[in-house]
């Protein structure tokens, strides 16, 4: 589990600096101010959570067996999917439906970190 999400933080990490260079060089004078800042909000969650995923790799250094670090990794790679996913497709396409999925990405991004928090509290 440790190896399997300091490999997908480190790959979406990756994707995150093409995604974000792609908005900042060659959407930045397509895009409007609007659908800029929604772009960069897709960035902005992507990273964080990326940092997420180390953090969930390096916890299950302590916590090999725990299903709760598992899913929270899980969730937060349908997170990203989810939540960012959808905010780039809504801005570079005009998409303006995918905003009703964006909050499921969110409710992943939520539990994620709950998960985290529950099985760093029963595991140490």
């Amino acid at each position: 589990m440790q190896k399997l999400f300091l490999i997908l933080g480190s790959i979406i990490m990756a994707l995150g600096v093409m995604i974000g260079a792609f908005g900042a060089h060659g959407l930045k004078s397509i895009l409007s101010e609007e659908m800029m800042e929604i772009f960069k909000t897709g960035v902005q969650y992507h990273f964080y959570h990326a940092i997420g995923l180390f953090i969930v790799g390096i916890t299950a250094q302590y916590l090999p067996n725990s299903s709760l670090l598992y899913w929270s990794g899980i969730l937060m790679v349908a997170g990203i999917i989810i939540f960012s996913g959808s905010l780039y497709l809504l801005s570079t396409m005009g998409l303006r439906w995918l905003g009703a999925i964006t909050p499921v990405g969110g409710i992943c991004f939520i539990l994620s970190w709950l998960l985290l928090a529950i099985a760093v509290w029963k595991g140490f």
